[in-house]
């Protein structure tokens, strides 16, 4: 049976069908030539056994060639056929035990065209008269003979058997190994679907980090500028204004002229270091926050002639470098406009470190203004009724570039004020420790132009 699984495999269904055609009726001639050397049979004798081998032969046709390929698969037509099978091998080997070599297609056919308990039977009666042959041909019946071709029938089932499940067996998992290369061959079909459709993903994805890429950093420029070079033009037209309105006999004309010219340094410096991503100019000078506004402070407090006093609450921490960064402008920014629109005589920068957050408060004493409502455009707000501290003459950029900041790293923003009350600033920031061993961006930019 192993060898006609391997048939089975090699040939077309229907070509197997053929095979076994031709190899029934081969095995039912060959038997033919021993068995007229070998016993010398009369006229009479010849002339039975030739009429047994053509109506078996006729039984083998009528039913393997002539009847239909449906037929084949009707139960009940090949347990007919089965039954004709036995009876005709049983007449060939009471005329010659050399027709028991035909009568091994008994057990291929009855396991290829019976079913159930129909296979049993077939290949036990097969198996006896097998071992009928195997035996001479029928005698008279003893008891020792009897048993000898029990016990010779049983083997031969038992043989057969075990080939029938081996080869079974052998077919179910030749079956299921080609239903899993399907599965295998449509499994990777999908992966390739998937990976191509995740190709394409990856490229819209790159396409959009790049689009994003290039729009954090002109917001990120659009920042910087505004931070540095705006706040530093303004100061400078500021002085400059100052200077023409005093005129060369003013006292403090050189002063201010001195200041203009610091103004335009510092400002150059903010835009290279902008340009490079580096920190503010005054958190190298003073790595500290605090040291750094105070600095700051003082700086706007010589430029404006406006008191500006920084206090700090709580224990100074060393907070993340973006962290500083964000309060250190949004300290500028918000000194910026008092300086521009607030008139303020006063200025107060109060730093509170609390266990989770940073909250840094501008509060001045000038005259205030009506803020715009939640989502009013600037530009739409009435006289002295801009962001900021009445940021009206920047379109309102200054307070969008500080919420834009501060909700970078997290946080909020808050601008109180009223027309005569003077203006307040409050930003609050996650606490975020800086690693140990965290480089800041220059140190990091001035290490690699060194190496």
């Amino acid at each position: 049976m192993v060898f006609i699984r391997s048939l089975r495999l090699l040939a077309p269904e229907s070509g197997l069908d053929r095979l076994f055609e031709l190899v029934s009726f081969l095995l039912l001639a060959v038997p033919f030539a021993p068995y007229v050397l070998t016993q010398a049979p009369g006229p009479g004798d010849l002339a039975r056994t030739l009429a047994a081998v053509g109506l078996t032969a006729l039984w083998l046709a009528l039913f393997l060639v002539v009847a239909p390929p449906r037929a084949r698969e009707n139960h009940l037509v090949m347990s007919l056929y089965m039954v004709g099978l036995v009876v005709a091998s049983g007449v060939l080997i009471a005329r010659s035990p050399w027709f028991s070599f035909f009568c091994w297609i008994g057990y291929v056919h009855g396991n290829r065209y019976l079913a159930g308990s129909g296979r049993y039977v077939a290949t036990m009666a097969t198996a006896v008269l097998v071992a009928v042959g195997q035996t001479g041909g029928f005698h008279r019946l003893t008891v020792a003979l009897a048993g000898i071709i029990a016990v010779i029938a049983l083997l031969n089932a038992t043989l057969v058997t075990l080939f029938v499940t081996v080869g079974q067996r052998s077919e179910q998992q030749s079956e299921q190994r080609q239903r899993m290369l399907v599965q295998l061959a449509e499994s990777n079909r999908r992966l390739e679907e998937t990976m191509a459709e995740n190709a394409g993903l990856h490229a819209q994805l790159l396409s959009q980090a790049r689009e994003s890429g290039v729009l954090e950093e002109r917001q990120r420029m659009a920042r910087e500028i505004h931070d540095t070079l705006a706040q530093g033009l303004t100061g400078i037209i500021t002085q400059l204004e100052a200077v023409r309105q005093v005129g060369p006999a003013g006292h403090d004309w050189e002063r201010r002229v001195d200041n203009a010219a610091r103004l335009a340094r510092d400002s150059l410096s903010e835009a290279r270091r902008s340009v490079q991503a580096m920190r503010p100019e005054a958190l190298e000078v003073n790595p500290r926050l605090p040291e750094a506004l105070a600095e700051v402070a003082a700086q706007w407090s010589a430029v404006n002639s406006v008191t500006a006093t920084v206090t700090t609450d709580g224990e100074p921490v060393a907070l993340h470098p973006e962290i500083e960064v964000t309060l250190l402008r949004v300290a500028q920014e918000a000194l910026a406009n008092a300086a521009k629109h607030a008139s303020a005589s006063r200025v107060g920068i109060a730093l509170s470190y609390m266990a989770d957050v940073v909250t840094l408060d501008v509060r001045d004493d000038g005259v205030g203004f009506r803020p715009a409502a939640p989502g009013t455009p600037a530009a739409k707000a009435g006289p002295r009724e801009g962001p900021g501290n009445g940021d009206g003459r920047s379109g309102g950029f200054g307070l969008t570039a500080m919420r834009q900041r501060v909700q970078r790293v997290a946080g909020t923003l808050a601008v109180e004020s009223e027309p005569g009350a003077g203006t307040a600033v409050s930003a609050s920031v996650p606490a975020i420790p800086r690693a140990t061993g965290q480089r800041t961006q220059s140190s990091a930019a001035e290490e690699t132009r060194s190496e």
